[in-house]
């Protein structure tokens, strides 16, 4: 049921869910019918990264596949701090939830014999990747569930509004505050609710090589922390190694599917350089193949995804997604080869949630890739992103249905924040521009360091509330990018570039912890020459 903020009731004993994309729809639907406020950024199939999704969700359908191998091969690509439970418990969970996307009317991509057709992806031991056409998966899921969302009477549907702040009261929530987004003028409004699901998607808007929408920002991971929530992991962020490099924000995908048809990677030279990185070459994990691509571009060789041998002519019927983005830029991938970069993909970090979905505050769930629920550990396996966001959000609505939920007694105060707006682009542009420089695929010590000060600068003085919540976000991956002295997953260090079994365990965090880390550097004067005013 479509709404308007200014008929929405101030005061609710709604469970109120933060997040249009599939970790904030499969919890809505999954909650009926009882009362749900849904708020989402933008109109539902848009700005949300699962909708972007191309290679679909792992699940171990396939016969002679085990939930135990699919564990299995989480584990080890996840940098020894995989919490092996959780990811036992979700790729458990995999065939019944799958059946409930089908029963929302996903139509994943069956085989001639009318079982689901399976696909494989690099690290996976078997073929387990379920499809929508091919490359088609995120985006067929959110029409499926945002059509079931809207013809669901007991969900209330609010779009174009973000939220950017979450309040409390003695640690339980008491509410949140939302904004009209993109509306300079517009006043916050408050809403009161003892029950609220942050499923705000990822970060990769704050670095400027993305394949993420502009929504994420990261900003249910600031709105989060800045109320005090234990934040687990945050200096583990994936970048996709091939992303399609045609100067375009975000920037097109070519999804890791196309390497499991046969694609190779080649430099300027036509020469495959992963042979030489990793025994699965191509296949190896996205953290190996990611350094190999930026080693092959900084070093002035270029890098390409090269399917005119695996695919060809077949390349548009097979994947038609990534096929029209290449037309559309005049690359023609069945005779040519694509030009890729690293981008910013996922954040295996995020809200640190138990195997409920519940955060350390009271009343606040989270789902998704603004959750670190111990699945990924410091590298995800391909497509478990998905996976992990329906399970979760399944077990976050069982958590709900189970509990007396108090009414809010009063309207919160609003926080003393800055103003709305829209932020200053040039003060966005060097955030971005200072996190795939200081805080990307290759990192070390003295850029971390810098990265830190100026970001907690920002964040302590921002006078507009998007800037300071991208600021809270970049402050907390580079404050944990900087302590995390060694190398493990995505997180490289030049500096340290051993991985130490000594700290093999994950990183729980909070905003403060982060803002001690950059006092901690205070009398050391950053490299950046103009400081970051927003």
């Amino acid at each position: 049921m479509q709404d308007n903020i200014h008929n929405l009731t101030r005061s609710t004993d709604d469970v109120v869910i933060v997040g249009g994309g599939l970790a904030g729809l499969f919890c809505a639907l999954k909650l009926a019918p009882r009362p749900v406020t849904l708020i989402s950024a933008a109109p539902l199939g848009q700005g949300a990264s699962s909708a972007w999704a191309q290679g679909g969700i792992a699940a171990a359908v396939a016969e002679g596949d085990t939930p135990e191998a699919h564990a299995a091969d989480t584990i080890a690509v996840g940098g020894g701090i995989v919490d092996e439970a959780v990811a036992l418990g979700i790729a458990r969970e995999a065939a019944p939830r799958i059946h409930d996307l089908l029963a929302y009317g996903v139509p994943f991509d069956r085989d001639l014999e009318g079982r689901l057709a399976v696909g494989q992806e690099a690290a996976h031991s078997a073929r387990r990747i379920v499809h929508v056409r091919g490359d088609g998966a995120g985006a067929a899921i959110i029409a499926a569930l945002g059509e079931a969302v809207r013809r669901t009477p007991s969900i209330r549907l609010i779009e174009g509004f973000v939220a950017e702040a979450l309040l409390t009261e003695d640690g339980a929530v008491t509410g949140l505050q939302l904004r009209e987004a993109g509306n300079p003028a517009a006043r916050p409004v408050l809403l009161a609710s003892r029950t609220v699901v942050l499923a705000t998607g990822g970060l990769g808007h704050l670095y400027a090589v993305t394949t993420n929408p502009f929504e994420a920002s990261g900003s249910g991971l600031a709105v989060a922390a800045r109320a005090g929530a234990v934040i687990a992991d945050p200096e583990f962020v994936q970048f996709h190694p091939t992303a399609i490099m045609v100067g375009r924000d975000p920037a097109p995908l070519a999804t890791e599917a196309l390497r499991g048809e046969g694609a190779t990677l080649i430099n300027d030279n036509g020469e495959r350089f992963m042979l030489a990185r990793h025994p699965l070459a191509e296949l190896a994990p996205r953290d190996i193949v990611a350094r190999g691509v930026f080693a092959e571009i900084a070093a002035g060789r270029g890098a390409f995804l090269d399917a005119r041998e695996a695919l060809g002519a077949r390349f548009a019927d097979k994947f038609p997604t990534v096929h029209a983005s290449c037309i559309a830029t005049g690359i023609d991938p069945a005779t040519q080869a694509i030009p890729i970069a690293p981008a910013v993909h996922y954040h295996m970090g995020g809200i640190a949630v138990d195997a409920r979905g519940r955060s350390s505050i009271d009343g606040l769930w989270a789902g998704g890739e603004v959750s670190s629920t111990g699945a990924h550990g410091a590298n995800r396996l391909a497509s478990n992103s998905l996976l992990e966001a329906v399970v979760y959000a399944a077990r976050i609505a069982d958590d709900i249905a189970g509990r007396a939920i108090p009414s809010p007694s009063r309207l919160p105060d609003a926080l003393v924040a800055p103003r709305g707006g829209i932020p200053d682009a040039a003060s966005v542009k060097q955030l971005r521009a200072m996190m795939s420089a200081n805080v990307g695929v290759i990192r070390d010590g003295d850029g971390l360091a810098d990265a830190v000060q100026n970001f907690a600068a920002l964040e302590r003085t921002a006078a507009n509330i998007t800037i300071r919540n991208m600021a809270t976000a970049a402050l907390l991956v580079a404050a944990a990018a900087w302590s995390r002295r060694e190398s493990r997953g995505a997180h490289f260090r030049s500096d340290y570039p051993v991985e130490l079994p000594a700290l093999a365990q994950r990183t729980m965090t909070t905003l403060t912890a982060a803002r001690e880390v950059a006092e901690s550097l205070s009398d050391r004067l950053p490299r950046l020459a103009q400081p970051m005013i927003a």
